[in-house]
């Protein structure tokens, strides 16, 4: 049976700072080795074969007090001495910094890695998987809910309201109310779009004009009027059937007019009409009396107490409601945010059209966001390198790669060594060969 391995315990991980002391030990016990070799082989009477252990030790030593002082140098100066090109990584913080910030903006948040970034994982694929997959939409709804809950309750704070509110008053007192009122109106008007309001509103009269409770009470009007304004005459007249026939001739007349303006595009009741919004969009732009009761009404919103005290009941309110809710183990928001992220799910799942729609959107997204992102980025871990403490950075950085480089000392004292037998055995391969044939 397959089982995933299990990621090590801490216990098991060695703590960096030992793990580099014992790498140190190991290379400096390596080098006293050789340098007691050395000494022993340099005060006893010598053969070819002692002469050959003591070059081995000779370049062993060499190799490895060269690699401790290039390893030595990389971090500070050896044994404190003002040796040049050494201490590298403290006198060229701030060039590691700028070459570690430049390499990461065009190596890894360039606009071709990003796009091939996003075309090798499907993001839009892998997102329907994910929230179509058991129980990640309900997720989803209660991550939501709590997000929402520590937004709220960050909001709950005094302060925070007040700021709000602050906000709130500088907004509209930036807001030219008869001005914004008329770039809304031209925006809803631009192309006549306002004419199908007119349609609607045409089409809804004709359907009240139509009902039989809107003729009946049209009729009681004009009698009523009769009776009030010509009380002696409607005595004479036949009120009842005057007003049946003037409300159906009024009706019939407006239907007509209405089907007749409906029909017609060009008829000169739109015409007006077009003429009386634009007089009304020109007045909120220039009509001093518009422009000073749009500061009037700015100018209430903004200072009234009664509006501040009744936005900031509404807003307790709504707040409280929705903490309520949040608390709820059946949430309304969670069960929304749930239902959404299933639809999602299934609705990207089903549809590889609109899959690639999304991978493409996001592909624009990325390539034009990542070049001001990148440069953010770069620019952020510049400033954090020159800012690090140089002595705390040094060691930091000692600390992670420091054992490997202790290895390297080994490395240059085995292959010291090594070196030293092969000089060794070049210049006295006469010697070598006789006594290996004498033996």
């Amino acid at each position: 049976m397959n089982s995933s391995p299990t990621p090590p315990s801490s216990d098991t991980i060695e703590d960096p700072a030992r793990a580099l002391r014992r790498a140190k030990r190991q290379a400096l016990g390596l080098l006293l080795l050789v340098t007691a070799v050395f000494v022993a082989t340099s005060v006893v009477e010598r053969g070819l074969w002692l002469s050959c252990v003591k070059a081995m030790a000779e370049a062993a030593m060499v190799g490895a007090l060269a690699d401790w002082f290039a390893v030595v140098a990389l971090f500070r100066r050896p044994l404190g001495l003002p040796i040049p090109h050494t201490a590298v990584i403290a006198r060229n913080q701030a060039r590691i910094g700028r070459n570690l910030a430049t390499f990461v903006r065009d190596k890894f948040l360039d606009v071709p890695s990003l796009v091939a970034l996003i075309r090798r994982h499907d993001p839009a694929e892998r997102l329907s998987q994910w929230l179509t997959a058991p129980g990640n939409a309900a997720l989803l709804g209660q991550q939501a809910t709590r997000l929402l809950s520590a937004a709220l309750d960050t909001v709950q704070d005094a302060q925070v309201e007040r700021f709000i509110q602050k906000a709130a008053r500088s907004l509209i007192g930036q807001i030219d109310l008869s001005g914004a009122l008329a770039t809304v109106l031209d925006t809803l008007t631009h192309n006549g779009r306002h004419q199908a309001l007119l349609d609607d509103v045409l089409g809804k009269l004709t359907e009240l004009l139509q009902n039989e409770q809107t003729r009946t009470w049209v009729a009681q009007t004009i009698v009523a009027w009769l009776k009030k304004e010509h009380p002696r005459t409607e005595k004479l007249l036949p009120s009842d059937w005057l007003g049946d026939k003037g409300s159906s001739l009024l009706a019939r007349a407006l239907e007509s007019l209405m089907a007749e303006v409906a029909a017609n595009p060009q008829h000169v009741l739109r015409a007006q009409f077009d003429a009386a919004v634009q007089r009304f969009i020109e007045r909120l732009r220039s009509d001093p009396d518009w422009v000073r009761k749009g500061e009037e009404i700015r100018t209430y919103l903004q200072t009234d107490a009664t509006v501040a005290g009744y936005v900031q009941t509404l807003w307790q309110d709504l707040r409280g409601a929705l903490q309520r809710d949040l608390a709820d183990a059946d949430s309304v928001v969670a069960r929304q945010v749930r239902n959404l992220g299933h639809w999602l799910g299934q609705s990207l799942a089903g549809d590889a059209a609109l899959r690639q729609s999304l991978n493409d959107r996001l592909e624009h997204w990325v390539q034009g966001l990542a070049p001001d992102v990148s440069q953010f980025v770069a620019q952020h871990i510049e400033d954090t390198v020159r800012r690090w403490d140089t002595e705390e950075m040094t060691q930091l950085i000692e600390l992670n790669i420091g054992k490997d480089l202790q290895y390297i000392r080994i490395n240059g004292t085995v292959v010291g060594g090594l070196i030293g037998l092969v000089l060794f055995a070049v210049s006295h391969v006469g010697e070598i060969w006789r006594a290996a044939v004498g033996g």
